[in-house]
């Protein structure tokens, strides 16, 4: 949905919430276990530890990408236990040579220069080793059939990311000059990224700012965190409403880092609903079957015409229902 709304302000480029997410290292990674990873598969473990699919750990170990510690052969089903170390060779990204798939997603708008999708939970952006189908990417190829050439490649330009779970607009690029004005709007922070989030807990302030760096969990590399040596960070946020413990937030991001208003959120003692990854109830989040994160508003300068365009997302029906049953309670 297009809006007729007054000047916006700043956003970035980055953010895996709405923008470009840090790049996993390549190399080697050694991950020991636990006594809580006693009995796990070992393609399970490296697939919770390392974030990947369990089909793409399966064959990190067959092409013998893994070594055990101490020395022993290394299968997919073989039990952990404590004091096993795996180090891992990852494999540099490949050049891949993408088939269209047909991908569920909205086009809230398009013209012969720009697309703004609507990207449901669970449809991951870009092809990665762990999710090599079924991306946004493989569906835009599939959907769209006239996109330019990219460093040599004919692809969509994908300008800014959404994680996974996380639902809402973003843009996409047709030619090699609109991606790159594109992505030195954000880096000027003259586009806006509006976001709503359900959280657990009371949020005491009807608004605030969180301003706190955030880099790599130094003890579970699946995670991000606020660490004193990470990039800089911004994320302000105003009450909407709150109820039975929950509250419901707006967010704008004035920064772009992976995972940033899921880290700063959940740095407050408010994690989002359904983000186990970051603290939220587990129960709960099984119910929810998704993160509450949604990217509803984005507003941007049009490359060709500079006239400065307006989008809104409404929210999906599963989220719109969880808001209706907690508002149905007693108001605290």
């Amino acid at each position: 949905m297009m809006e007729d709304l007054p000047p916006v302000g700043s956003s970035s480029c980055e953010d895996d919430d709405g923008g470009f997410p840090d790049s996993p290292e390549n190399g080697t990674e050694t991950i020991a276990a636990g006594e809580e990873d006693r009995g796990i598969r070992l393609d399970v473990f490296l697939s919770s530890r390392l974030g990947i699919t369990r089909n793409f750990a399966r064959k990190l170990v067959e092409d013998g990408n893994v070594r055990l510690l101490p020395p022993r052969k290394a299968k997919p089903g073989m039990k952990m236990v404590p004091g096993i170390a795996a180090e891992v060779t990852l494999p540099p990204p490949e050049s891949l040579d993408l088939e269209p798939e047909e991908v569920p997603f909205g086009v809230v708008y398009e013209d012969e220069w720009l697309i703004v999708v609507d990207k449901p939970s669970g449809v991951v952006v870009h092809p990665a080793p762990g999710n090599r189908h079924g991306t946004l990417v493989h569906g835009l190829l599939h959907r769209f059939r006239d996109f330019g050439s990219f460093n040599n490649v004919l692809r969509p330009g994908i300008v800014h990311r959404l994680d996974a779970s996380t639902s809402g607009l973003l843009v996409v690029a047709r030619e090699q000059e609109i991606l790159e004005n594109l992505q030195n709007q954000f880096r000027l922070r003259e586009v806006r990224k509006q976001y709503l989030a359900l959280v657990h807990g009371r949020v005491k302030k009807p608004s605030g700012r969180i301003d706190a760096p955030i880099g790599r969990c130094p003890s579970n590399r699946l995670r991000m965190a606020v660490v004193e040596d990470g990039k800089p960070a911004l994320t302000d946020y105003r009450r909407l409403w709150v109820r039975d413990g929950y509250s419901f937030l707006e967010c704008d991001i004035a920064t772009g880092r992976t995972h940033q208003i899921r880290v700063h959120l959940s740095s407050m003692g408010h994690p989002i609903v359904g983000d186990v990854l970051y603290g939220a109830d587990k129960k709960k989040a099984a119910s929810a079957g998704r993160v509450f994160l949604h990217s509803w508003k984005l507003s941007f300068l049009h490359p060709k015409t500079g006239k400065r365009l307006f989008f809104t997302s409404c929210l999906p029906a599963a989220l719109t229902g969880q808001l209706r049953d907690i508002l149905s309670t007693s108001p605290d």
